[in-house]
């Protein structure tokens, strides 16, 4: 039986409120310490408030000049910090040690648990009501609700597409692959007809790639369980997309080089790369990244990720929240421009304000605003957000990211590099990851379980 959209959603709220319930246990720390500050702060009497806020997107600087160009009684103070992995989220786990920290900061997806288990934002889940979490797509909740409680409000929504040349795949008779069986024989058909093109890149440095495609099929990487953090990064799911990817790099199907370099830009440029495996706001990032070639132009196309049986489903990769720390005493205006950033037409609409960004907004009403911002022609005109509409319907429920990712990354980061150097090999990255983090957790006091 085919479940309704409203079924469907109903099922995403109640996986996203068992998942959050069996993380309570160990984040109790966070879980028992910042709901009553939330709820007493940045009392109602009518007297203007100032907010600091640090963040680093582009279109940032908008959203706070047209929030305060309309709240009179609340102003908001920005500081621009370096993007989260460059700096700014040491910045802030600085500030909040020495309890200097601005009352609301941009944090992603994966980094929030790790913000929630030291303890340095707040539960903001007194002032965040039913319709309000009904707003965002239910995905996009159940990345910010941690142990039954609310913690960040989410920005967008980054489920994974396939860009791809149309021009080439023609040239190479390639259909388009819906399943990832396709996507190996259309690699292959591809190095076949033009030898200096392959169809996609394997990121070393970009371990998220990789874990969105994991999660697409169906792994759960952590978890709590028994009043302990589970890891498992090697787990059947996760190894059949490592074995997969490994056979696509020994066989030099694939590209292995850094995302977003200049090697890799070239590729593109000169069509020696036919394909981008990225998130819905890697449209924007693809098109102001070679929309100055004029064959590129108009030759672009995006489809659904493959997946293991054809079936729609994607993970999500990265992704930004808007979380208050934890010795804010304005929580409640924090909260108030946190929402009107997320779920107004305005808010949103100064955040994509360039034109440049393809951001799929998490509040799902404000789909409409995106699509108008962003000009598709280098994409000839298809309409990319009816396709991202259907990525973010598809990303699987359940997944939870560890309270210590800049480790497992950063382990990540580093092993991938040997596949590049062919010294070593995904799964030898996967077992080192597993075991750093299990390490890291240990060192935080964190409970493991066997």
């Amino acid at each position: 039986m085919r479940s309704t959209p409203l079924s469907r959603r109903r099922a995403l709220r109640a996986a996203a409120a068992a998942t959050s319930a069996a993380l309570c246990v160990t984040l109790l720390a966070a879980c028992g310490s910042s709901g009553d500050g939330a709820a007493t702060t940045a009392a109602d009497d009518g007297k203007p408030v100032s907010l600091t806020f640090w963040g680093w997107a582009k279109g940032t600087k908008d959203v706070v000049a047209a929030f305060n160009a309309s709240h009179p009684n609340i102003q908001v103070t920005f500081e621009e910090i370096p993007a989260g992995a460059a700096g700014g989220y040491a910045k802030l786990s600085n500030a909040v040690k020495a309890g200097n920290a601005p009352d609301v900061f941009n944090v992603e997806y994966p980094q929030l648990p790790d913000f929630v288990s030291q303890g340095a934002v707040q539960d903001i889940s007194k002032l965040v009501g039913g319709d309000l979490k009904a707003k965002y797509l239910p995905q996009a909740v159940e990345l910010t609700s941690l142990g039954g409680r609310t913690w960040a409000l989410p920005l967008d929504a980054s489920p994974q597409v396939f860009y791809y040349r149309k021009d080439l795949f023609a040239k190479a008779g390639i259909t388009v692959p819906t399943t990832w069986d396709e996507f190996r024989t259309a690699a292959q058909q591809l190095k076949a007809a033009q030898p200096d093109t392959r169809i996609a890149t394997f990121f070393p440095d970009d371990p998220t790639t990789f874990e969105a495609m994991a999660w697409q099929n169906g792994a759960h990487w952590f978890a709590a369980a028994d009043e302990a953090w589970k890891a498992d990064l090697t787990g059947p799911e996760t190894r059949k997309v490592s074995e997969y990817w490994q056979k696509l790099a020994d066989e030099d199907l694939v590209r292995v080089m850094p995302s977003f370099s200049q090697q890799w830009t070239a590729s593109l440029q000169k069509g020696e790369t036919a394909g981008y495996l990225g998130a819905t706001w890697g449209g924007g990032v693809l098109k102001s990244t070679i929309g100055t070639a004029p064959e590129a132009n108009g030759a672009w196309a995006a489809a659904p990720m493959p997946s293991w049986d054809g079936s729609p489903a994607s993970g999500m990769l990265g992704g930004t929240t808007f979380a208050v720390s934890k010795d804010s005493k304005k929580a409640k205006a924090a909260v108030e421009f946190a929402t009107w950033a997320t779920t107004t037409a305005d808010g949103f609409k100064a955040r994509i304000s360039s034109g440049t960004s393809s951001a799929y907004p998490a509040a799902t009403e404000l789909v409409p605003v995106a699509k108008q911002a962003f000009n598709t022609d280098f994409y000839g005109g298809q309409d990319l957000y009816a396709l991202y509409a259907d990525a973010a319907k598809s990303v699987k429920p359940g997944w939870t990211w560890g309270p210590a990712m800049g480790v497992t990354n950063g382990t990540l980061k580093d092993s991938f590099g040997k596949v590049a150097g062919r010294t070593g090999t995904i799964d030898e990255s996967l077992t080192a990851a597993q075991q750093a983090t299990l390490a890291e957790f240990k060192n935080r006091g964190l409970k493991v379980a066997q």
